[in-house]
């Protein structure tokens, strides 16, 4: 049996793949954009490095985010969405407006 096909809630299913402190705001900030490990912690306050790769690792995993590695000197790693990782991109503006005007009005 499939993982997806234990959850009798659609909901519960969603969050346990997207849930968590971080990877609703890692899948959101990679909507404006392919970017670097660098950057994702540099607008994610408070996120260590360890738990950003963690992340990121389970994210790719899932087969929401892609990473390319360029093979140059010094290495460089770009994250982005994937096209299931798109598919996202409703429910993240939905909760980015719901955010806007129920809690940061």
């Amino acid at each position: 049996m499939k993982e997806e096909q234990a959850y009798l809630c659609p909901v519960t299913a969603t969050l346990s793949v997207i849930g968590g402190l971080w990877k609703p705001i890692i899948l959101y900030a990679l909507q404006k954009g392919s970017k670097r490990f660098g950057q994702l912690a540099a607008i994610i306050p408070g996120i260590s490095r360890k738990i950003l790769t963690e992340q990121l690792k389970e994210l790719e995993q899932q087969g929401l985010i892609t990473r390319t590695e360029f093979q140059e000197l010094p290495p460089r790693v770009v994250y982005e969405l994937s096209t299931k990782g798109l598919s996202l991109k409703p429910l993240m503006d939905a909760m980015s407006d719901w955010g806007n005007e129920y809690v940061l009005s």
